[in-house]
């Protein structure tokens, strides 16, 4: 039988108890025979039990613990001291998963049934005395509502929606009260029940289609039935499920790529209530409990009171156990606490709870199976306290964590976050007594406000004998959140150790989410211009029919009135509209996706919509994201001056040199610490004077470079191997640092008091100081300081003594802060220009020593002005400046280069020469623009940059829009602040103007300002703009563009999912445009132009045998003679001109004013297009007029009637020279040949003539087989093909287009 404290807990065994005793001794009532499928129930207010009945009914732990605290008795009534002992059964009972089953009721059954929740009984006054070992509702909200912790499967969600409008309130680690959207990322353009209505609305919304159902539709009128109803039915029904399938797979694979990312594993931990003191998950420790008690079986008792007495006082059960396990990115809910690594992505917005250093890593479990050293009475009620994490180990009283937002807001610099220090220094099985209060969703991304709320942590158990007061409740603890407190969904975790995180935001309501236009279907400007020619074929159609009926004297025909032989008419000329169009063209589109996907040249490219390639090749504006586009965010030092010598590249070797002879001991002496008056040690017999003076200068400017940062140095196992990485909140000062160490000085701890510097070569700890005032950089003042004190001294034991320890102030800063500060000099002005021109970042380095009563003055009044409450910034600024902002030493200037992708100056380069204006679109800050512009070559060396920033007042922005007016040759620079002004007062006349400048470089820009933009060069210039990126930041941008480039990125690849075509490097994006889409567009052009010649030709045919036939609207050929000639006799040479090209890839890329021309549109407009009109109306005339007059007219019979000879051998004569004259045409149109293409022409030629003595109710197959047929096919075919062909030499000959100029053809 089990022992008494075992049957209270849900995973109790039934044997091996360690004290054989009288269950009816222990608990009378317990005992009893009651079926254990309905366990008693107590009735606390309906009847009360008498006093030797309570008594029978204390648990024996109750008891047994309860004897070791006589002494601290006081006087309490019998009956509360008997009710105190008693569990608390009014409150919800708890099952073994967390939710609410058996209690510590004693007179339960000892083997209970699964069984039937049933609704708690109201609560009393006893009941909220509490438990000993019960988790009592210490997240009430009304009444005594428990914990609503999450099952282990799937969380239900609750019932009633969330209003995103309104603030939310989070359980930490619990269900919700409301139900929130899910966090999974969608790019889909359809769902499946919107896919039909809204592609086939797309389909009709284009004219040719919707001409063409209507003609469908008109065959089943009789009177205006030609031939069979499935030759107009048949071809728009495939075009149409040719285009719906394409569009289909394409949001298929959307779809596909979408779930990837949203499977991404997330580690979560999921959080059981403790149950009678066990301190681990129910159901995960039974085994382990009945093999402790198994091995521990005959040790003593009394020690076992004695401890458990001990555990039971000094500290309560943790309310909750918590475990890992891992859930896929679309399954985290509002509420989940995730844990997350360095380099992890961040899967939805959150809230930081706990940040642990890479030493203490976070538990990844409640350890529960640790062995014990001896049994107790009662299970540990501290088994959880593995889990607990000392506030020691974690990064400070609020933790520190560093992300990267460069895929979120474009901003190169990390950023600090911090974790509130109520939630830091709280155990993590504590945490379901935390609450979350959020504002309502918004897009700020720099903007946040809420709390943060720790509920009181309610008794555990009754206790008549403690000093403590019970009934008087503990205050909820509430700490502030703010932006610092929180990570948001797409940025990157970029500090070593573990991080805790709450969700608060998921799915569309998280701040990317937000910021991102939702996908739309993408129309190509050639589809546009082909729907715009269509209407004027429509309008010929309808001219030519009423012409005809007009010729005929709106006479009555075969019993038809006037309208419905025009009717009759437009069916026949129906070809001219061409059905095949569309379908000609998709199938175009597939080819050239294919052949982008496979050029091994830009390998992984990845066409993800391809509805538009033909659009790359008519691209007049590029927009580029800066940070992973045009650079790869790796800041290297690539330049030093220290006044009168410059060190770069291999240069850099002397600076090495220098410091190992400044940091190097001699032989034989004791390791000393370095100060900056140390005597500079250089070997006399090499060293003149002036290599001396330039030694100590690069001494200090190193020292000076390795101490003035923010910089924390992290250790990391990686492959076995002790790797040193840094933390900062700016790429810059860790590029400056790493080329510290590069040269020989290390920067090997740092903490909030010290920083200490090793040396590389000997390995000695060479510099210590204790950090005394650090002056963080900020955008307003451009520089950060630091003052510091250094120790002296032997290495082994440094001083840093009042009297003697050296206190330096260093200071960093941009030139145009820095020229101020320093003292007079003729050389930084000179310098730092020089550097901006290589587009390097620069930093000016100097230097200022503090007497002891200097530095005491200035932390006096630093500290007074630091407590004042009004003007506090001014007044601390007005005291660092007079204490140490002036006259400083000046040391060196720094050159720091952001490294651009590969070969992105000459891609840069090669798009402008193709006549795109490019512009940067950055959410990075001004300086950092301007530099990249300047070193990727956006901005030609000599050209003149206006500057526009932080402007506020609307007279300023219109004097700036004036004088660009007049300096149209000028490069703009825009912040997002004043870009927005413009957007709001003047937006006509900023985009008017900023069109026409070469470059424009806008930086601080939100993602909604980078949409905005795109869209306004859309909507004014009516042109195509292309927009490329890489990070989340990117993606509204990139789907408000007629082409949306995304590349994929190191840190995500949001940007390459939503757009239309995704590459891996930039330099892949002058390749896709310059030649794949110049032949895309080149190849779509000829295309359609020759289906629209296709189907002119054969209706003016038509036309010419209505007019000779008296105007009877009757078909000349019908049902296979028409389908098969749109089909199988000429649909593969037309379509084989996908394959032709006018120029070849070296041509292309030598001369990309090529693709200048392209933009004009030549290669389909109005005057081509009349072109080509001419052409048809040229030889259907010859074609059909000449048949008709070589050969007759007859006339044309149903198919009841019997065919007329002469009928039959005209058409067979017209069909057959119109077959061959398109596929003569087709050849004379090709520039490249292609084995395909010859393959085509000649097989369907083999196929047309094969397929004639098949066709005897069209053709009479006698007459083909005579010699009259071929001489009069070959006259008409010369006739109609030969002039065309003449005309078309004499227009190359005067006027050559320019590729052949460029070939020299």
């Amino acid at each position: 039988m089990a022992a008494p404290h075992q049957y209270h807990q849900p995973n109790a065994p039934d044997d091996d108890s360690d004290l054989e005793l009288d269950l009816e001794e222990l608990d009378p009532l317990a005992s009893r025979p009651q079926s254990a499928a309905t366990p008693p129930h107590r009735q606390s207010k309906e009847r009360k039990r008498p006093y030797h009945e309570l008594g029978a009914r204390i648990p024996l732990r109750n008891l047994r613990v309860g004897r070791l605290r006589a002494s601290k008795r006081k006087e309490q009534s019998e009956e509360d001291d008997l009710r105190g002992l008693l569990d608390d059964d009014e409150g919800p009972k708890r099952d073994s998963a967390g939710s609410y089953g058996q209690s510590g009721d004693d007179d339960a059954p000892l083997l209970p049934a699964v069984r039937r929740r049933r609704p708690p009984p109201p609560p009393t006054a006893l009941s909220r005395l509490g438990s000993n070992f019960r988790v009592p509702s210490f997240l009430s909200r009304q009444g005594n509502a428990s914990i609503q912790l999450a099952d282990q499967g799937g969380e239900s969600d609750a019932d009633e929606e969330h209003d995103p409008t309104t603030q939310r309130t989070i359980s930490v680690g619990q269900l919700q009260t409301s139900r929130f959207p899910a966090n999974a990322v969608s790019n889909a353009k359809y769902t499946p029940w919107s896919f039909l209505p809204r592609t086939l609305y797309n389909e009709f919304s284009f004219f040719i289609n919707m001409y063409f159902l209507l003609v469908a539709l008109s065959q089943i009128i009789p009177v205006l039935r030609i031939g069979y109803l499935s030759t107009y039915i048949a071809p728009l029904a495939f075009v149409i499920s040719i285009t719906l399938g394409k569009e289909a797979m394409d949001d298929i694979a959307r779809r596909r790529r979408d779930a990837e990312a949203n499977s991404e594993g997330y580690t979560v931990l999921k959080f059981e209530e403790n149950s009678l003191g066990n301190g681990v998950a129910p159901g995960k420790n039974s085994q382990r409990k009945k093999r402790l008690r198994k091995q521990n079986k005959d040790d003593g008792r009394v020690a076992d009171i004695a401890d458990e007495e001990q555990r039971l006082s000094s500290k309560g059960l943790a309310t909750c156990t918590y475990w890992e396990v891992v859930k896929p990115s679309r399954s985290l809910k509002v509420g989940d606490v995730v844990k997350l690594g360095k380099d992890q992505r961040v899967p939805a917005d959150m809230v930081l709870l706990k940040s642990y250093s890479s030493e203490n890593t976070a538990p990844t479990a409640s350890q529960s199976d640790a062995p014990r050293p001896s049994p107790t009475l009662i299970d540990d009620m501290d088994s959880g306290d593995a889990t607990k994490v000392d506030p020691a180990t974690a990064t400070g009283t609020s933790g520190e964590a560093f992300i990267r937002t460069d895929q979120l807001d474009g901003e190169t610099d990390w950023k600090l976050r911090l974790t509130s220090p109520l939630t830091q220094n709280l155990d993590v099985g504590e945490y379901t007594r935390l609450r979350v209060v959020a504002g309502k969703p918004d897009k700020k991304v720099n903007e946040f406000y809420g709390t943060v709320e720790l509920a009181h942590k309610r008794q555990r158990h009754y206790d008549p004998h403690s000093d403590e007061e019970t009934s008087a409740p503990e205050q909820v603890q509430s700490a502030p959140l703010n932006i610092d407190n929180t990570i948001w969904a797409n940025t990157v975790v970029a500090s070593s150790g573990s991080l805790l995180a709450v969700v608060v935001y998921t799915g569309p309501q998280t701040r990317q989410a937000l910021s991102t236009s939702p996908s739309r279907s993408k129309t190509g400007l050639l589809e546009l211009e082909i729907n715009s020619l269509t209407k004027w074929l429509c309008i010929f159609t309808l001219s030519l029919s009423f012409i005809l009926v007009a010729l005929a004297r709106f006479q009555v025909i075969d019993g038809r009135p006037w309208y419905a032989s025009m009717l009759r008419f437009l069916i026949l000329f129906s070809t001219i509209v061409p059905v095949g169009l569309r379908v000609n063209l998709d199938m175009g589109k597939s080819v050239y996706a294919w052949f982008i996907e496979h050029d091994e040249s830009i390998k992984g490219t990845v066409v993800r919509t391809s509805t538009i390639p033909e659009d790359l090749g008519r691209i007049e504006y590029l927009l580029s994201d800066k940070t992973g586009t045009l650079t790869q965010n790796e800041m290297v030092m690539k330049k030093i001056h220290v006044g009168t010598v410059s060190y770069a590249n291999e240069a850099m070797d002397e600076v090495s040199s220098y410091v190992r002879q400044c940091f190097t001991p001699p032989s034989g002496e004791v390791p000393s610490l370095v100060t900056p008056s140390s005597a500079y040690s250089a070997p006399l017999t090499s060293a003149t004077r002036t290599r001396r003076e330039i030694g100590s200068r690069v001494r200090d400017v190193v020292l000076a470079l390795a101490l003035c940062h923010n910089v924390t140095p992290t250790t990391e196992e990686a492959n076995g191997e002790t790797v040193t990485t840094y933390q900062a909140s700016s790429p810059d000062e860790i590029a400056i640092v790493r080329w510290t160490e590069a040269v020989g000085l290390k920067l090997l701890s740092r903490d909030r008091e010290s920083m200490t510097l090793l040396s590389c070569d000997s390995g000695n700890n060479v510099v210590k100081v204790r950090i005394l005032n650090v002056f963080p950089f900020t955008s307003e003042g451009k520089r950060m300081g630091i003052v510091v004190k250094f120790y002296h001294g032997p290495a082994t034991s440094p001083s840093d003594d009042d009297d003697d320890g050296e206190i330096w102030f260093y200071q960093k800063g941009a030139d145009t802060v820095m020229t101020s500060i320093v003292a007079a000099n003729d050389w930084l002005d000179e310098e730092t220009a020089n550097m901006a021109r290589e587009g390097l970042r620069t930093l000016v380095v100097g230097r200022r020593k503090l007497s002891a009563q200097t530095y005491q003055d200035f932390s006096s009044k630093h500290t007074q002005a630091s407590l004042a409450l009004s003007n506090r910034d001014a007044a601390v600024a007005g005291v660092v400046k007079e204490f140490l902002e002036h006259d400083l030493e000046l040391l060196g200037v720094t050159g720091v280069e952001d490294k651009l992708q590969k070969d992105v100056k000459p891609s840069l380069e090669l798009l402008r020469n193709a006549g795109i204006k490019i512009w940067m679109l950055t959410g990075d800050k001004v300086e950092t623009a301007r530099c990249v512009a300047v070193s990727s070559k956006l901005v030609a060396r000599g050209q003149y940059v206006h500057t526009i920033a932080k402007l506020k007042r609307k007279d300023l922005a219109s004097s700036s829009l004036d004088f660009l007016r007049g300096k149209l040759d000028a490069c703009l620079l825009i912040d997002g602040e004043s870009l927005a002004l413009f957007l709001q007062h003047f937006r006509q006349e900023f985009i008017s103007v900023a069109v026409q400048l070469p470059t424009v470089v806008a930086c601080r820009c939100s993602p909604t300002q980078k949409a905005d933009v795109a869209r306004l060069i859309r909507e004014f210039t009516k042109k195509r703009v292309c927009c490329i990126g890489d990070g989340g930041n990117d993606v509204s941008m990139i789907q408000a563009a007629d082409v949306g480039v995304g590349i994929v990125g190191k840190e995500g690849r949001q940007a390459s999912l939503a757009a239309d075509f995704s590459i891996e490097q930039f330099c892949y994006l002058v390749k896709l445009l310059v030649w794949h889409g110049r032949n895309s567009y080149k190849r779509s052009a000829k295309l359609s132009q020759f289906v629209i010649h296709r189907g002119l030709i054969i209706s003016i045919c038509q036309t010419v045998f209505s007019i000779a036939s008296s105007f009877e609207p009757n078909a000349l050929y019908k049902d296979w003679l028409l389908v098969g000639y749109s089909t199988i006799y000429t649909m593969m040479p037309v379509f084989s001109l996908v394959l032709d090209r006018d120029v070849d890839e070296s041509v292309a890329n030598l001369y990309p004013e090529l693709y200048a021309e392209l933009k004009t549109g030549r290669s389909l407009s109005y005057k081509t297009f009349f072109i080509w009109v001419a052409v048809s109306v040229y030889q259907g005339s010859i074609i059909q007029g000449l048949s008709q007059l070589i050969v007759g007219v007859g006339k044309a019979t149903t198919a009841t009637q019997t065919p007329d000879p002469t009928f039959l051998k005209m058409v067979s004569v017209s069909f057959s020279v119109l077959i061959v004259n398109e596929l003569v045409m087709v050849a004379m149109e090709v520039t490249t040949w292609h084995w395909i293409m010859v393959a085509s022409i000649v097989g369907t030629a083999g196929i047309y003539f094969g397929s004639v003595p098949f066709l005897d109710g069209y053709f009479d197959l006698g007459f083909v087989a005579s010699l009259a047929f071929w001489w009069k096919f070959m006259v008409i075919a010369a006739v109609s093909l030969v002039p065309p062909y003449a005309v078309k030499l004499l227009g190359r000959t005067l006027k050559p287009p320019s590729y052949r100029k460029v070939q020299g053809v």
